[in-house]
């Protein structure tokens, strides 16, 4: 019984550790990022996921911290209405995600 209460503290303990690793960024924050050119701009990384998708426009975006990296993600619609979830690596602009939303 102490080996099973063991088992499920660790587990909770990862959980809530993993769940601490990633963060939403405000906005001046990710202004300050992108005025430091730590990321690319948000228009760069925009127009890189319009790119994967000509035609479509952008419904949501937000950049977030996740385990030191700084991840730009959109959602969007194509041309034919269809909705798609990209990450971004707001440094480099390099796609990491793109696929259809369920």
């Amino acid at each position: 019984m102490k080996r099973l209460l063991s088992l499920a503290t660790l587990a909770t303990l990862i959980s809530a550790a993993t769940i601490a690793q990633a963060r939403d960024l405000g906005p001046d924050e990710a202004l300050r990022l992108r005025d430091a050119g730590t990321i690319k701009s948000f228009e760069q990384l925009n127009d890189a996921a319009l790119a994967q998708h000509p035609g479509g426009r952008i419904e949501e975006t937000e950049l977030e911290d996740e385990y030191g990296r700084y991840i730009y993600k959109i959602e969007l619609r194509d041309a034919q209405n269809v909705q798609w979830d990209l990450e971004l690596d707001a440094s480099t602009g390099e796609i990491l995600k793109n696929h259809q939303d369920d």
